[in-house]
């Protein structure tokens, strides 16, 4: 039986504005599929926030995230093949880290300033929602009750049958003289 050597790998995620409204679930979904084959994360960070250079998936910005990860070599397919089948990630490259000590890759760690800005980032998604709450589907606005104002500027209810039967009486009079 031959032991299996872990080697260093750099990792880079694409994630789209609309998942990253769940950056903290996003994390962990990326976190969770590379441990769910052996891996171990040994640094993350966001890397950018910017506007792509073509639209992927009707997706025109995107939030670009950086790993360091260690893995057996044939588990890196795996992982792929998780990342591909996934609707959260929209791209990812993976290259060996051979270039990196694992103590640079270390100091590279940002996972703190990760969680504080996916702790912002569903703040203010809740802060959205709660501004667009009067925006709802299938629901139909109540109208607004009458204010007395409105009831005394209203003619009486005389005044309107007269109104509503004067044209009918109207035409009646410019009928007769044609016949």
């Amino acid at each position: 039986m031959t032991t299996a050597t872990k080697t260093a790998y750099e990792a880079m995620f694409l994630i789209s504005q609309s998942e990253a409204v769940d950056f903290a679930g996003v994390i962990q979904h990326i976190t969770d599929c590379l441990t769910r084959h052996g891996g171990e994360l040994i640094s993350m960070k966001k890397w950018d926030e910017r506007r792509l250079a073509y639209e992927i998936d009707k997706q025109r910005r995107g939030v670009y995230l950086l790993a360091y990860f260690s893995c057996d070599g044939t588990e890196v397919t795996a992982i792929e093949r998780d990342l591909n089948l996934s609707e959260r990630v929209m791209r990812h490259m993976f290259i060996r880290a051979d270039h990196l000590s694992e103590d640079q890759m270390k100091a590279i760690d940002a996972r703190e300033e990760l969680a504080v800005e996916a702790k912002l980032r569903a703040e203010r998604a809740a802060e959205a929602a709660s501004r667009d709450g009067s925006v709802t589907l299938g629901r139909k606005e109540e109208p607004e009750a009458a204010t007395e104002a409105d009831t005394a500027d209203a003619a009486p209810e005389g005044d309107a049958e007269a109104k509503v039967e004067a044209p009918a009486e109207e035409a009646n009079a410019e009928a007769a003289p044609e016949a």
